[in-house]
């Protein structure tokens, strides 16, 4: 299973396996519980693969900040999103050191940290994005 077909759907917690296209959207498998649902045309859908994050100079993918808390944590599962703002900050600046404090508010790594460890439950060990064709 590669990170392009890991999805996130707005108003849907937890991350989703992209199972097959159906006529309404969709057909999507959670990671946590294994349930499969249709996530309609209408619905946020984003690929893991597609999102990234804002730093002080380029912005970074989300597949190398997921290396990076990968790295930092020996494979483990990282700090959890329930900590104090003050903790997730800390522990994300030790990941991500040079993350734009002003754009990056604390819910977005909230759920870096929850995808983060969705996917280390789910088996993931490694964070690539696919190969740009040319």
């Amino acid at each position: 299973m590669e990170l392009k077909e890991i999805l996130a759907i707005s108003g849907q917690p937890g991350l989703y396996k992209f199972v097959a296209q159906s006529a309404r959207g969709v057909i999507v498998e959670s990671l946590l519980d294994g349930r499969r649902m249709n996530a309609s045309a209408n619905a946020k859908v984003s690929a893991l693969s597609e999102i990234s994050m804002f730093t002080e100079g380029e912005d970074i993918a989300l597949a190398d900040v997921f290396t990076r808390i990968y790295a930092h944590t020996g494979g483990k599962e990282a700090i959890s999103p329930k900590e104090s703002p003050e903790n997730l900050k800390a522990a994300f600046a030790e990941v991500l050191p040079e993350y734009d404090r002003d754009r990056v508010h604390v819910s977005d790594i909230k759920k870096c940290f929850a995808w983060y460890n969705t996917l280390v439950g789910a088996g993931f060990t490694e964070f690539k994005l696919p190969a740009e064709n040319e």
